[in-house]
């Protein structure tokens, strides 16, 4: 099994609107794809900015790919990010998941 870990920033103010966003639109999104064993949306803020991760697990990286494209290593954001986002990762970090999950 592979971890896929995802990292955005939005200001304080556009949390709630960017988490109800993500609810509606993203987790479905990754839930959806065939191979996606789960999907962890977790969120603080602090200050003025709200820190958003999302942990996803895959079954292979075939998965990953049906989700994300080609190149996996590279982060997925859809339009609507850009009203939110202050800033655009470009990669996404992948773990291998060893033992009882």
């Amino acid at each position: 099994m592979i971890a896929r870990l995802w990292h955005g920033v939005t200001l304080r103010e556009d949390a709630e609107e960017y988490l109800a966003f993500l609810r509606q639109r993203a987790v479905p999104d990754y839930r959806g794809t065939p191979g996606n064993v789960s999907v962890s949306l977790m969120h603080r803020v602090e200050g003025r900015l709200a820190h958003f991760l999302i942990l996803t697990h895959w079954e292979s990286l075939s998965a990953i790919e049906a989700f994300a494209g080609s190149d996996v290593t590279r982060a997925k954001y859809y339009p609507e990010d850009h009203r939110f986002l202050l800033e655009f990762e470009p990669a996404v970090v992948h773990y291998d998941v060893d033992g009882p999950g």
